[in-house]
């Protein structure tokens, strides 16, 4: 196998998240009086982490005066229901068992708050992934800088020329770019096959067989 070790992003590359995300963040708009964004909205702003997310979803962005208890209220009803509606993307579950039968080491790095992403790990991929990162403000900085990849390689023991990131958006697009390897994208997430090549992919698979044949 020419990859021994897998990197993945989480929401809208092994998880279908958008419902889940959606209902939080509507639910800390509602709280605050604030207009509900539509599905489409959120995923447009996904990507970049919660931080993000909130910013561009009440108005005046970082700057309003109630973004923290926003975002607060959106985390912890998140957390709450993290798992209502969130289901693994088709065949997602089978490839990474079949990873795991041909020893690849597999691990998952996100934007999504750490504690979260923890959480998604071991609900739905337990005992097939080696390692999670998520989005730990002031420890390390978040993609697309390369750092969370570069920790997820230290704790699997992975090597650029051996190592690829697989993922649904630009942000993946830019973060294999600056970790120094290969990446190969997922157009079923939250970015469209056009958006992506828009983005400079330069290689896109449409389902997790078609992503099994790129990494064997």
């Amino acid at each position: 196998m020419r990859y021994d070790t897998v990197i993945f992003d989480l929401d809208g590359t092994l998880l279908d998240t958008l419902d889940d995300l959606t209902d939080g963040v509507n639910h800390a708009l509602r709280e605050f009086g604030f207009p509900e964004a539509s599905r489409d909205e959120i995923r447009a702003r996904l990507g970049y982490g919660s931080g993000y997310l909130i910013a561009q979803s009440v108005p005046g962005g970082r700057n309003c005066p109630v973004y923290q208890a926003v975002f607060d209220s959106y985390f912890a009803y998140y957390r709450a229901h993290s798992a209502v509606k969130t289901r693994p993307y088709p065949g997602i579950p089978e490839l990474l068992a079949e990873l795991r039968s041909r020893g690849v080491r597999c691990a998952i790095v996100s934007n999504k708050p750490h504690a979260a992403t923890l959480d998604l790990a071991e609900k739905y991929f337990s005992g097939l992934v080696d390692a999670a990162v998520g989005d730990r403000p002031g420890v390390v900085e978040r993609k697309p800088a390369p750092d969370t990849v570069w920790a997820a390689m230290r704790e699997l023991g992975g090597v650029p020329e051996h190592s690829v990131y697989v993922g649904d958006s630009e942000v993946d697009i830019q973060t294999a770019q600056n970790a120094g390897i290969d990446c190969i994208s997922v157009d079923w997430g939250f970015r469209t096959h056009e958006q992506l090549l828009g983005y400079g992919a330069s290689c896109i698979v449409s389902d997790a067989a078609g992503l099994l044949g790129r990494l064997g």
